[in-house]
């Protein structure tokens, strides 16, 4: 098996590698591991049905029981699995393109796999896989229908988590708020509309008519600016930028100007604190969280606990520490005393509640929060995928510090493989906008020369 557990479950282009086989052969590892009782959700990307029937036929085919929930976000199958104490797969690529596809795995309660559990499946995965000879043979007929009927629970699913969302502002309300949200196509469509005017704001859509094809293309988190024009035109006092399964969100001010999740968490933080909701007075923050989130939260006694990337390792340090909130700055936020995982309209409703008491705009709430140090997130392509990032690591240090002690105290250089894309992100910080965007440029040719002389 050449497909390996990212930051964010299995993912990969669904057209050659992921195959309804593997998937097939996935879902019996995961049933074996996880226990027989199981739920799966998706999102609408066009082989999401045929993967979700290889996935059920795994766990049926492996002695287990699951049931469909249909399209609805992520954190609706992890809530569904945390009400009736079942196993569940999420099967989203997430921000990724339509041709790609992958399958987010929760054990029994909601929570994502310990490291353990992970590598148990993954090697159940490929024992099984070896046992067939090849992913296109696991010795189900097909391998891709299951053996019995599967039931359904698509409206139970959805109606329960957008009225959870709704209750965690606990009876309050979003009256006289406008709200335009982006839906990316994508597993927000219905709920993020549905759970917003339930609360009583006055909500638009844009990029809420999924075809299986246009997720995330030009649009949500990864692609707000058609959003940001629609708040303008709209007059609306904001908007929400989720992302394909609508487990992150971004918010966009009535000036049309992105707020991103290092701004919502500093808010929502801030919040909470003067609330007396933040234990331990502390948020938990990844290594790529800008600086000015850090010195904010330093200066109203916050302590920022610093994880590698991946809602994994925030939620991971959140347990250890018995936190109730941390994220990271692509709008995954997760309130723990409210959710087992992150969730896109659970954070746009927390946020909107915070400005709504505030009695202050979203911009002007958002710049009292945190003043944003001139930050540059690029991406440079493996150029041979195949390869994967094996002992990228070691090419990328001596980059890394020579850019690091070039900047000095007055920047930050953070170089690491992404999890879920056959990527190098580059992240530089800079007292001002144009170092900043200079040092990240010249650091990409670096990695990108390197990586090249790597594969000859």
């Amino acid at each position: 098996m050449d497909l390996k557990f990212g930051t964010d479950g299995l993912r990969a282009d669904a057209r050659s590698r992921l195959t309804p086989q593997l998937v097939e052969a996935l879902g019996r590892a995961a049933a074996q591991v996880l226990g027989d009782g199981f739920a799966v959700g998706r999102d609408p990307r066009v082989s999401g049905p045929e993967l979700v029937a290889a996935f059920c036929s795994g766990v049926q085919h492996a002695g287990g029981d699951i049931v469909d929930l249909g399209v609805l976000p992520t954190p609706a199958v992890a809530r569904w699995c945390s009400d009736e104490q079942v196993a569940g797969a999420m099967v989203s690529a997430s921000h990724n393109p339509w041709h790609d596809n992958g399958v987010k795995l929760f054990a029994r309660g909601g929570h994502k796999l310990a490291d353990e559990a992970q590598r148990r499946v993954e090697e159940l995965l490929a024992e099984l896989l070896a046992d067939a000879g090849s992913a296109a043979s696991t010795g189900a007929p097909g391998g891709t229908s299951p053996p019995r009927p599967v039931p359904s629970s698509e409206d139970a699913a959805r109606r329960r988590h957008t009225a959870a969302v709704a209750a965690s502002i606990e009876g309050r309300d979003l009256e006289g708020l406008r709200i335009v949200v982006d839906a990316a196509n994508g597993a927000a469509c219905w709920s993020a509309p549905e759970c917003l005017r339930l609360l009583g704001a006055r909500v638009s859509t844009v990029h809420a008519s999924p075809d299986g094809y246009n997720i995330n293309r030009d649009c949500g988190s990864l692609h707000p600016e058609s959003l940001q024009e629609a708040v303008v035109s709209a007059g609306a006092d904001a908007g929400l930028a989720f992302d394909g399964d609508a487990d992150r969100v971004l918010a966009v001010d009535s000036a049309g100007e992105l707020i991103d999740g290092d701004q919502i968490l500093a808010v929502c933080a801030l919040d909470r604190a003067g609330r007396g909701l933040l234990s331990g007075a502390a948020v938990v923050v990844t290594v790529m969280a800008n600086l000015g989130l850090k010195r904010a939260l330093r200066a109203h006694g916050i302590e920022a606990v610093e994880t590698p990337v991946g809602d994994r390792h925030v939620l991971a340090a959140l347990e250890e520490r018995q936190l109730v909130l941390g994220g990271e700055q692509s709008g995954h936020l997760i309130f723990r005393d409210l959710a087992t995982t992150g969730d896109g309209l659970l954070t746009a409703v927390q946020l909107l509640d915070a400005v709504k008491r505030s009695g202050s705009d979203l911009s002007d709430l958002a710049a009292a929060a945190m003043t944003r140090m001139p930050q540059v997130l690029l991406a440079v392509p493996l150029p041979d995928p195949r390869n994967g990032d094996a002992g990228i690591d070691s090419l990328l240090a001596p980059i890394a510090d020579e850019a690091a002690e070039r900047l000095g105290d007055s920047g930050r250089v953070l170089l690491r493989p992404s999890g879920t894309e056959p990527l190098v992100r580059v992240m530089v910080e800079a007292s001002d906008p144009a170092t900043a965007a200079a040092t990240a440029d010249r650091i990409a040719a670096r990695v990108s020369e390197t990586l090249r002389d790597r594969r000859l």
